[in-house]
């Protein structure tokens, strides 16, 4: 079968069973532009920027597992696409973003648009690709699919020449791939995972530090067992929340500079630590050398092998896939005696007398709005079951503290990165990939006009989604970090002149709610939410403009160094 380049694409998308592409059209992509005209099988999803179409495809990627696809052109449209694939390169999300590129014989000629993607984007793929051949293309986009999704998950960029799209060859899709110099391991070493089982049977204060790879490789259910196995207290990172369920008892909340005041003592305090798919990431472990003072054992699960000991010193490192390798200590564990609860009583003792400090405890006010008493509303009235996207910033870490998430995949927010603007677009790929879900994007108003203009996709595309402004009139943690370590300077973190949201809202043909009073908040997100449960509301929540993020662990310092809540200071 002979075919353009540009139906070579659709076919090898439709043989990775491809549901959606979000894209840009531009000169470079026409003709694949074009091909997707032509079918029914693929949906493509206009943005309006491309950053957004990156976000989406990772919002799509991150709630459902799947690879998620971008489309954009050459020049700006790669360039626009950077931010993107940053943040689903440090973040670990499978996507393929195909960018056009000019003609292979304009490419070094400084031709219209013209940009070398390749280099621009090295540094931040997982792999990235220049197709200068229509015969290498299948094969290629059947290497990108099998990369993106295989061993550490992450980014692959394809840049496709205009003329590739455009000439002819037979088409065949290979049904394997094989790449000599790519082969993850999968399963532990079998001498490391015995000696991993002796260590955490014999600690008297086990602690388990699990991250986002324990939702990427599906493995909440094995860790839960595992932890109740151990009868070992359990902190999910930033990335990792929903990996271990929030309502259980043995979860202690989120480690690092935002965790909670029982996580970040028992990271510090256990003898025996066993992190799995995390890397003991500097929000997290806070001062290394204060870090490594306190004599633990340390056992390391992930499937890259550069991640293991990177910033710290571990005494057993494991390379694997994060659900094998928990298997493999399953079967070891439950073929042998069953470990003696009573080892872990006295720590479990100690455990509660640090939740006792009810580090999460805030003053409620009846005039002005808390944000931590916004999402606790949010959480009952959607009865934690909602796919809640984040920007970045306070709002992100009161989301994190105060939604108890007690499932993979309904947590959506750029931890490495740290990305402004990636809320809405994460949400919108939710949406797209779980049609009947709740969604609701959780954002602040710096956040939120960073990629605003998705409000547009969104009313083409009839999204549900709900937008919660924490609305402080600040870029919240910036001005946080002025008032406590510069002199309260607070030097460009005021936003001024916000515009109107709810009229903004409106002109886009959502609906948009002011709320003022906190006797209001849960009226106005029961009304989002089944009033109004088949349209996009924006939901602008004037909250207290002085509240702050606590606990924290100011930079420099060690876990056990935290500021708790301000009346405590």
């Amino acid at each position: 079968m002979v075919l353009t380049g540009a139906e070579i694409l659709i076919r090898c998308l439709q043989e990775e069973k491809v549901d959606y592409v979000f894209g840009y059209p531009g000169g470079a992509v026409l003709y694949l532009y074009d091909a997707l005209f032509q079918q029914d099988d693929i949906r493509h999803v206009l943005v309006r920027h491309e950053q957004a179409a990156v976000h989406a495809a990772d919002g799509f990627a991150r709630s459902t597992g799947k690879v998620g696809v971008a489309l954009v052109t050459s020049g700006p449209g790669a360039t626009n696409a950077v931010t993107g694939i940053a943040t689903a390169y440090y973040d670990s999300a499978p996507l393929v973003v195909i960018s056009g590129q000019v003609a292979t014989a304009f490419i070094g000629q400084d031709a219209f648009q013209e940009v070398d993607t390749v280099g621009v984007t090295r540094p931040c793929v997982k792999h990235n690709f220049l197709v200068r051949e229509v015969r290498e293309l299948a094969a290629t986009l059947k290497k990108a699919f099998y990369l993106a999704a295989s061993g550490r998950p992450g980014p692959v960029v394809v840049d496709i020449p205009k003329d590739v799209s455009m000439a002819q060859c037979e088409f065949a899709y290979p049904k394997e791939i094989a790449m000599r110099s790519y082969n993850p391991v999968v399963r532990g070493h079998q001498g490391q995972i015995k000696r991993a089982v002796q260590l955490l049977l014999g600690a008297r204060r086990p602690m388990i530090y699990a991250g986002g790879g324990v939702i990427l490789s599906e493995a909440a259910e094995a860790l839960a067992r595992l932890a109740r196995l151990l009868d070992a207290p359990v902190a999910n990172t930033l990335m990792g929340l929903g990996g271990y369920p929030a309502s259980d008892r043995q979860f202690l909340g989120m480690p690092g500079m935002h965790g909670t005041f029982e996580a970040n003592m028992a990271m510090h305090y256990c003898d025996a630590l066993l992190a799995i798919g995390a890397r003991f990431d500097d929000r997290v472990i806070g001062n290394v050398d204060h870090f490594a003072a306190e004599a633990r054992k340390i056992i390391h699960i992930d499937i890259d092998p550069a991640s293991i000991a990177k910033r710290v010193k571990v005494d057993i490192p494991i390379v694997g896939n994060v659900l094998d390798v928990l298997e493999q200590l399953l079967h070891q564990i439950e073929a042998g005696p069953r470990p003696d609860p009573a080892r872990t009583a006295e720590w479990w003792r100690q455990i509660e007398e640090w939740r006792g400090r009810k580090c999460l405890d805030y003053k409620f006010s009846n005039e002005l709005i808390k944000p931590q008493f916004v999402i606790q509303k949010l959480w009952e009235v959607t009865n934690g079951e909602a796919i809640v996207a984040s920007d970045v910033g306070q709002h992100q870490l009161w989301a994190a503290q105060y939604y108890r998430f007690d499932k993979p995949r309904r947590w959506l927010n750029s931890g490495g990165l740290g990305t402004m603007g990636v809320g809405l677009p994460y949400a919108m790929g939710a949406q797209f990939a779980h049609p009947g879900a709740a969604v609701a994007c959780v954002t602040g108003e710096g956040s939120i006009q960073m990629n605003i203009q998705e409000l547009s996709t969104c009313r083409q595309f009839r999204l549900p989604i709900k937008i919660c402004l924490l609305n402080n009139r600040y870029l919240g943690m910036v001005r946080q970090w002025q008032q406590m370590f510069h002199g309260q300077r607070y030097s460009g973190s005021y936003m001024d002149s916000l515009p109107d949201f709810v009229k903004l809202a409106e002109s886009y043909g959502h609906v948009g709610i002011r709320v003022e009073k906190p006797g209001d908040v849960e009226g106005a997100l029961r009304e989002a939410f089944t009033t109004h449960k088949n349209e996009l509301v924006f939901i602008d929540f004037q909250i207290d403009r002085s509240e702050n993020v606590y606990p924290m662990v100011p930079g420099g310092k060690g876990l056990t160094e935290m500021i708790l809540p301000a009346e405590e200071l």
